[in-house]
């Protein structure tokens, strides 16, 4: 391996390494409340200094993890549709990914769930204009098409679906539910497919 390439796949670590000490700061303190200090310190560069090395500012931060895992969501989406013909397939591992998310990347889904990103990342599109969201909405769609799911638009089928599952999610991952999220799957499921499923 040249030298360049060393130096750009240190770059890279360093890089992830800030993004995944942010992830957890903000998610844990808000957004608002950590300093770029703090994110250099719990990433091992350091100093703030180091951090402008890497990104500009701290909103700078917060938008590369939100592409980031906007990214990460869409290409796992993607992938459940390959595997899976039928609608309720495609969202029975949708969830299955949203609760083992939740148990094994908490911050990952407190950043999509709980966290008001609108109120610090201004410019971006909404989580629900994203890549992945857009693509949730077309299973809803291709449910409602196929006649597996009740004759609504796809929005209104989103929010009763994922109205339920994310409102667990949410609760697990404040407290207010207090065991892991696999212990609530397989009622939050039943509920939210019995409101939306057509035999219903």
């Amino acid at each position: 391996m040249d030298k360049e390439t060393q130096k750009e796949q240190e770059k890279e670590k360093v890089r992830d390494e800030i993004l995944a000490a942010a992830l957890k700061l903000f998610t844990e303190k808000g957004y608002f409340n950590t300093s770029l200090g703090e994110i250099a310190e719990a990433s091992g560069v350091k100093t703030a200094a180091g951090v402008y090395k890497h990104f500009k500012n701290k909103q700078e931060i917060a938008s590369a993890l939100y592409a980031w895992i906007v990214d990460r969501l869409s290409v796992s989406i993607d992938d459940i549709r390959r595997r899976n013909r039928k609608s309720p397939e495609q969202l029975r591992e949708i969830v299955d990914l949203w609760f083992r998310l939740t148990d094994d990347a908490p911050e990952v889904m407190r950043f999509i769930l709980v966290l008001n990103v609108s109120e610090f990342l201004p410019d971006e599109k909404p989580l629900m204009e994203s890549p992945a969201f857009i693509k949730i909405l077309r299973v809803l769609h291709g449910g409602i098409k196929a006649g597996d799911i009740k004759a609504v638009d796809s929005q209104r089928a989103y929010c009763s679906f994922f109205g339920i599952i994310e409102n667990t999610l949410k609760q697990v991952l404040t407290g207010t539910l207090t065991k892991k999220a696999d212990y609530y799957q397989n009622d939050a499921w039943s509920i939210a497919w019995d409101g939306i499923a057509k035999d219903s």
